[in-house]
């Protein structure tokens, strides 16, 4: 069995902690105008149905951006795709921070999405680059732990720095740190192609990737991978995890404040404990893939087993969270639905390192993040119509329940084996 030089274990760290910092800004970024969301209505004017489709207008620019941007990893490469992302994204939040009403604001939170569109594509290529396929899923649980740790962190950092000098000047200073951030990226992190390995650190890279993994990828390539079952599997469960994920995350500030009448400062803190239990579970999840895989599942099943389980446990927990009048039940539960949804979030991006040929593994992985950003771009929208029309959160949760269920459903029946480098089985084929 190979091993990875020490050059490699070097770059192996390297390159996670480049994607842990440009993830948890990836999320303190978004968490922005939820933190500053009483504040931004009272100024602006603007109701709750108007907060929601400001909260879906980054989510509906970052969903439909995912496709080309997964293809466009693959092309150039995670250096230059990450960097050019983090640039447009960090410039499109120093412009939240200068509007003056629904329609400015509406433009600058579309320049987030688009500029955050690659991040998640181009750590599922790096990942596939630069480490062995039995280390991916722990690798992927680091990285993907960002999302769930940036959010933790948001919420006191932003409600902070919103109290002592202002939304505006919030969405600017986190728009300056990742100008830093792109330049340090870009400085620092390399592909593959850019450093000169040797004979045996190739060979251990690759060890089980398909034929024709280092071919650059082609629209056909691209094209061809929607006619799998396997793809469409991620896709839709991925829906319902992203959908329950940016249920919280877009309102779980404003649900404390409305629904269980916290004030912004307790609120601070107190919506930052189920992003804590988002943290270890995006570990856990990386973790328990690579358990899965050495005690003899394949690599399909060991990471489809926790991201269905998880999702159908996620589905449990918002459902009693929907009902409770305790407000200790209701942190309890959506906090293990937290932890559970991001287990399966990192099992669904250790999927789409195993799931096509290597040179598809960005291209896959943001087809799946498509479908995702579908259902968060829904989320905000709908959960701010339902509690308009009710004056409650309870069946915006509930709803959330049975989103996760089917998605949990699709997961375990349409995602079957990876997808070949050729059509020779057209049995895995949409159309089989």
């Amino acid at each position: 069995m190979r091993t990875a030089s020490p050059r490699l274990k070097r770059i192996q760290i390297v390159s996670l902690v480049l994607l842990v910092s440009a993830g948890v800004l990836n999320y303190v970024d978004r968490a922005t105008l939820a933190v500053a969301n009483p504040l931004i209505r009272e100024e602006l004017g603007l109701s709750l149905g108007d907060m929601g489709l400001l909260l879906s207008a980054f989510l509906w620019a970052y969903a439909f951006s995912q496709l080309p941007a997964g293809a466009l990893a693959d092309r150039f490469g995670p250096r230059l795709t990450l960097t050019v992302g983090l640039s447009l994204w960090s410039l499109g939040q120093m412009l939240g921070g200068a509007v003056n009403g629904f329609t400015q604001f509406f433009a600058a939170r579309i320049a987030l999405g688009i500029g955050e569109a690659p991040h998640f594509p181009t750590c599922a290529r790096a990942t596939r680059d630069w480490f062995n396929i039995r280390q991916r899923g722990s690798a992927t649980g680091i990285w993907n732990c960002a999302s769930s740790l940036g959010s933790f962190i948001a919420l006191p950092l932003l409600t902070g720095l919103m109290l002592i000098f202002g939304w505006r000047a919030m969405f600017v200073i986190m728009g300056g740190v990742g100008l830093v951030l792109a330049a340090v990226f870009y400085g620092v992190f390399r592909n593959p192609p850019e450093v000169e390995l040797t004979a045996d650190e190739r060979a251990f890279l690759r060890e089980g990737d398909t034929a024709g993994a280092s071919a650059p990828v082609t629209l056909e390539d691209w094209k061809r991978l929607f006619r799998f079952r396997t793809t469409w599997g991620m896709i839709v469960g991925y829906f319902g995890s992203i959908y329950v994920t940016w249920l919280y995350t877009a309102w779980l500030p404003g649900y404390l404040e409305i629904e269980r009448h916290f004030t912004i400062a307790k609120t601070g803190w107190v919506a930052a404990i189920p992003f804590a239990f988002g943290v270890a579970g995006g570990i856990f999840g990386g973790v328990v893939v690579d358990l899965l895989a050495r005690r003899g599942l394949s690599p399909i099943v060991s990471r489809k087993l926790p991201m269905a389980g998880s999702l159908s446990l996620t589905a449990l927990f918002t459902l009693i969270a929907a009902w409770t009048p305790s407000d200790t039940v209701a942190i309890a539960c959506i906090s293990l639905s937290l932890f559970l949804v991001y287990l399966s979030t990192s099992a669904a991006w250790a999927m789409a390192s195993v799931a096509a040929p290597a040179n598809c593994t960005a291209s896959i992985g943001s087809m799946q993040n498509f479908g995702g950003y579908v259902g968060g771009a829904l989320a905000p929208t709908v959960t701010g119509y339902i509690v308009q029309n009710t004056g409650h959160f309870g069946p915006a949760l509930v709803t959330a329940s049975v989103i996760a269920l089917v998605a949990a459903a699709g997961y375990w029946t349409l995602i079957q084996e990876p997808i070949p480098a050729t059509d020779a089985l057209p049995a895995q084929a949409l159309t089989a």
